[in-house]
């Protein structure tokens, strides 16, 4: 149920008690119990420009919409429980780190709306950062990424990506790189990465950061399609499988064939002249039979 509105049809024997709508006193029926309440909105500037989407019948659950100072929307979810104000309703938001919330018996739900935005703005150069990288490239992974998700899988070029992890409080310094793809392509860019890191500068945004110290240009949205630099696995010919995408790719520059890694680990290990040592089988390539080697999925292990 949506905003008070929606409360006062479920309670009907909640009345305004001024025309400014601050002031609702009444009965509410809660486990087939009646209790009388007294309801004062606050008057906070800040609070009243926040969008309440949400209240339950209850009055346990609340959510609130927030804006940062770029426009991006934010949603708060507080659930108040029986030792409500003692104790501090549990927030749950959708932040890249943990919302550590300050809170004393005399605190007020203005007060966690209030550290709310603040961690919003503390936040705001680690989503301008992803965001970039999600308007201008082509993200493979993850396919739908949330505001907390500080992982994406960047792009390069066919069947070869860099997978960054950023840090959200760190958002502009140099991002934990690994490379996917075959050997003979991903090696140079390797070497350009340690060789070009010391040109890293942090007041400049990340993508053009990393543009430079790779001496390369991602495939652009603008420009390309995503068929154009993906193939399906050679295996299931399918690009999905089970939320992955082909990650294992042929080393034989005349090959380059990419295959899901759970895929390819099947069908090395149906052959007969495959062999395993601790986690890695090694076989061939079921296209070219050149050397291919993959490591053991973590849910098999």
């Amino acid at each position: 149920m949506a905003g008070p509105g929606a409360l006062l049809r479920q309670c009907p024997l909640l009345l305004p008690q001024n025309r400014e709508g601050s002031v609702y006193e009444g009965f509410v029926t809660v486990q087939d119990r009646d209790f009388h309440i007294r309801i004062l909105l606050p008057s906070d500037f800040q609070l009243k420009n926040a969008r309440v989407v949400y209240v339950d019948t209850g009055l346990n659950t609340i959510k609130l919409k927030g804006e940062d100072s770029c426009g991006r929307q934010h949603l708060i979810t507080l659930k108040l429980n029986a030792k409500y104000p003692t104790e501090p309703p549990n927030c749950f938001v959708d932040f890249p780190v943990e919302f550590a919330l300050s809170w004393i018996p005399q605190s007020s739900l203005i007060d966690i709306y209030n550290q709310f935005l603040a961690a919003l703005e503390s936040l705001k150069e680690f989503w301008n950062a992803m965001d970039e990288i999600d308007e201008k490239t082509w993200v493979l992974e993850p396919e739908n990424p949330t505001r907390s998700a500080t992982m994406r899988r960047i792009a390069i070029g066919n069947n070869v990506s860099i997978n960054l992890e950023v840090d959200p409080r760190h958002p502009t310094m140099l991002p934990e790189c690994y490379f996917l793809g075959a050997d003979h392509v991903v090696n140079p860019l390797r070497m350009k990465l340690n060789n070009n890191m010391h040109l890293w500068d942090p007041d400049i945004t990340l993508l053009q950061n990393l543009k430079e110290v790779l001496e390369t240009d991602f495939p652009s949205r603008a420009v390309l399609e995503k068929t154009d630099f993906t193939m399906d696995c050679g295996i299931c010919y399918a690009y999905r499988l089970d939320g992955a995408i082909p990650d294992q790719v042929c080393g034989d520059s005349r090959c380059g064939q990419p295959f899901h890694q759970a895929c390819l680990f099947e069908w090395l290990q149906g052959l007969p002249s495959s062999r395993q040592s601790f986690n890695v089988i090694f076989g061939e390539c079921p296209y070219c039979n050149k050397p291919i080697s993959v490591k053991m999925s973590m849910k098999k292990l």
